[in-house]
């Protein structure tokens, strides 16, 4: 399956749990994503007592976040996107023209998301050491998008071993720093060419940063997707509204990246037409560099180059040198073959 148009990045607006919970809210983030100009807005689906145990503490981003007193499945909860839900904003995002996408945690979410339709499944970075989950996913024939944070190379080799292994070759991973938000310098994109390679895959980047300097340098890499958290506000509560993009500046990087994409070009050595239309004022011919008289045998010490291009190109200067002049030519002379003998 293939997401996006030729050379171009897919563009995930991951608008994960920023709903918190409230349907009114995900039809927004539907609504501004696609406005922002991303090709698919993102959810989770789960439920709470399928993902951590009571006794689960919260990550550290998320206790500097939320309520430190509130526990991790407290929080979970009042994060679920209802069942009933989904397929109302599965409906909206057709209306739209905007791909839906949800990340499942459990074998009982990946039935859910399969039976109503959902294209392709994103399975988040903990899924990348849980073959058995991979496994599931990739007998459904969807195309998985598995980010690879907090793994290593080896770990990556498991993940991509267990699709494999079901005679699934449509996946997409991604490179991606599990922190919220993640520091540039822990960004490790050289990764990415180096993945491609490794496992002949398409790669691309889930970006945790609070710049744009990351998925545009991931383009530039050759990033076929890229993942971007995503809220109306960040000020809102919830874990992960603080080191999300709000939608101006997701539309901004949504510009600047497809900006990139047009300045990497078709990676063929050519001159382009606005090159072609300079390059007859631009380039030079070959001119007497010294009065020569009729009878010497021309050398390149006796020529130059100067402007316009309308006489005989510096590359054909072998073909020049070597032949006496047929009349003298003064200095600063454009050279012309009919004054060679």
């Amino acid at each position: 399956m293939t997401f996006g148009k030729s050379g171009c990045s897919y563009i995930i607006a991951e608008a994960g749990v920023n709903h918190n919970g409230s349907l009114d809210l995900a039809r927004k983030l539907v609504l501004a994503a696609k406005e922002a100009g991303a090709d698919a807005v993102k959810f989770q689906t789960f439920k709470a007592e399928r993902v951590a145990q009571a006794t689960a503490p919260k990550a550290d981003y998320q206790l500097r976040n939320t309520d430190s007193a509130e526990s991790q499945i407290e929080m979970l909860r009042k994060l679920e996107l209802p069942d009933s839900a989904h397929a109302e904003l599965i409906a909206l995002c057709r209306e739209v023209g905007i791909e839906f996408l949800s990340t499942p945690y459990n074998e009982e979410d990946i039935d859910f998301l399969h039976g109503l339709g959902v294209r392709a499944f994103k399975l988040a970075s903990i899924h990348c050491v849980e073959p058995h989950i991979l496994r599931y996913a990739a007998k459904t024939g969807r195309h998985l998008i598995v980010s690879t944070g907090m793994a290593t190379l080896a770990e990556v080799g498991t993940a991509v071993s267990a699709m494999r292994g079901v005679e699934h070759e449509d996946f997409t991973l991604l490179q991606c720093t599990t922190n919220y938000p993640s520091a540039v310098a822990d960004a490790n994109l050289r990764v990415i060419p180096f993945l491609r390679s490794e496992f002949n895959c398409a790669v691309g980047y889930s970006d945790h940063t609070q710049t744009d300097v990351s998925s545009i340098a991931a383009v530039a890499l050759g990033a076929t997707m890229i993942e971007k958290h995503f809220t109306l506000d960040n000020s809102m509560p919830g874990p992960d509204h603080t080191s999300a993009a709000e939608p101006a500046e997701f539309a901004d990087l949504v510009r600047k990246i497809r900006a990139a994409e047009s300045a990497l070009g078709s990676g063929v050595k050519e001159p382009c037409a606005a090159e072609i239309a300079n390059a007859a004022n631009m380039r030079r011919s070959l001119v007497a560099r010294t009065d020569i008289a009729r009878g010497t045998v021309i050398t390149e010490a006796m020529l130059t180059c100067r402007r316009p291009t309308n006489g005989i190109s510096p590359l054909r200067v072998a073909e020049v040198a070597g032949r006496p002049a047929a009349s003298d030519i003064p200095a600063g002379t454009r050279i012309e073959f009919s004054m060679l003998s």
